[in-house]
């Protein structure tokens, strides 16, 4: 028996000893023992989302931006009105001599949303008569019925100015990712995340991913390190978390105050060229007490990984949710044998053996 087992494969061996070639030890499903299943194939139980367009205007939002102008400076109903006068006299003035091929056009449409996003954010705009000749929609019409308050009543209050301009303003969605054919996949319907109802610190997390289009293109993001957003309390932008961008390792820091594509505590430790498009395999290991984590990937699906990113930052490090981003509206990804190991017992990355 020992002379034959000299003369079997490496992979052979691999195999008997319930190794896959990527060096995960296989349970039943093909994971390691220790390793939990975050996504059933099935169902987004689990998973939280927040679609930024949902409680925010953004200017790509605004479909027709002249005549959205014109009815802001000349609108004779009682929402143009309203809206009027919760703008800045500089912006009344500009959007007065507005003109879509003007060149500050488009700082001008910014500052409109700056100032609309502040009506957005703030109490519930809905009056009785101001929205009598409004036709609301379903959600808009349902919201109304509730005690509307934090994200949900920037969510009603979005949905009232998408729905007295509905020319002018595209209607945003309050998700942006589905299952499909056994994948999460982004719909593209704009910027937000899709986040774990749980916290992780110290964790090993496996997934397989591809980015299938984009239009504005983007690579397709991972955040750890989050902030959970707090009920009634506007999440953060990215919630405030550490990119890393699969599978080629760009990255960015969204830590209040930070919003950098980072310095010193990113290290790309291999230059890759993946194919976006094709399935990879991602291996991150993070631990929150040291602010650290690496990034592994291996493509095609069963060879072996390579470690494409570090990041290492104490005061970085927290417990918090784990989260794919939908950087812009337009973005098609698709993530799937998503498991996590909790305190992995081999401190380093296993993809890459």
């Amino acid at each position: 028996m020992r002379n034959e087992m000299t003369h079997l494969s490496r992979r052979a061996l691999v195999k008997m000893a319930g190794i896959t070639a990527a060096g995960i030890a296989v349970g039943a499903k093909g994971e390691s023992p220790a390793a939990v299943s975050l996504f059933d194939g099935k169902t987004l139980s689990g998973w939280s989302q927040i679609e930024n367009s949902a409680t925010s205007l953004a200017s790509g939002g605004i479909t027709d931006p002249a005549a959205f102008a014109g009815k802001l400076t000349n609108g004779p109903d009682a929402v143009s009105a309203f809206l009027r006068g919760q703008l800045q006299d500089s912006v009344k003035t500009d959007l007065a001599a507005f003109s879509a091929s003007s060149v500050n056009a488009k700082a001008v449409v910014s500052a409109v949303v700056k100032d609309l996003n502040q009506v957005i954010s703030g109490p519930s705009i809905y009056d009785n008569a101001r929205f009598s000749k409004v036709t609301l929609r379903p959600e808009t019409a349902q919201l109304l019925k509730q005690t509307a308050s934090g994200q949900q009543l920037a969510r009603l209050n979005k949905l009232l100015i998408e729905d007295a301009y509905p020319e002018e303003l595209a209607k945003s969605v309050s998700t942006g990712w589905i299952v499909k054919d056994g994948a999460m996949a982004s719909t593209g319907a704009g910027r937000g995340v899709i986040y774990t109802a749980k916290d992780y610190s110290r964790y090993r997390l496996l997934f397989t991913m591809r980015h299938v289009s984009g239009n504005p293109d983007h690579q397709a993001c991972v955040l750890i390190f989050c902030s959970r957003p707090q009920p009634g309390e506007k999440p953060l932008d990215a919630l405030g978390g550490i990119q890393f961008q699969v599978p080629n390792g760009g990255h960015w820091d969204y830590r209040p105050g930070m919003n950098s594509n980072g310095g010193p505590e990113f290290t790309s430790v291999t230059k890759t060229h993946y194919e976006v498009h094709e399935w990879s395999r991602v291996e991150i290991l993070a631990d929150a007490a040291k602010g650290a984590a690496r990034m592994a990937v291996a493509q095609p699906m069963g060879s072996k990984a390579v470690e494409v990113l570090d990041f290492k930052d104490p005061a970085a490090g927290k417990g918090g949710p784990i989260a794919w981003q939908m950087h812009n509206a337009g973005l098609f990804d698709e993530y799937k044998d998503v498991t996590i190991e909790l305190e992995p017992k081999d401190d380093d990355l296993i993809t890459v053996k």
